[in-house]
């Protein structure tokens, strides 16, 4: 027997909705939308500007404009890595 289907809506990056929404109400996932949402403020990104918001490496304050394709590419410390 394998393992159930997981079903259900999900967000373009794969997330699936329902336990994002809980992340996002936690502590640091709140913590994390603040900031940021408060770079793209000060780097002045709109809503559909085709660059993203980048932080600098262990900056949760810093950050610079770029491509969206590059940024969520970027293999460093701040994805999740699966034990196994």
């Amino acid at each position: 027997m394998g393992r159930k289907r997981k079903s259900g809506p999900r967000y373009a990056n794969g997330n699936r909705k329902g336990p994002q929404k809980k992340y996002n109400k936690t502590k640091k996932g709140l913590k994390l939308r603040v900031d940021a949402n408060r770079l793209r403020k000060e780097l002045g990104l709109a809503v559909g500007d085709p660059r993203d918001a980048a932080h600098y490496k262990g900056s949760s304050t810093k950050g610079r404009p770029m491509s969206r394709s590059k940024n969520r590419s970027r293999n460093d410390s701040l994805k999740i890595r699966r034990a196994g």
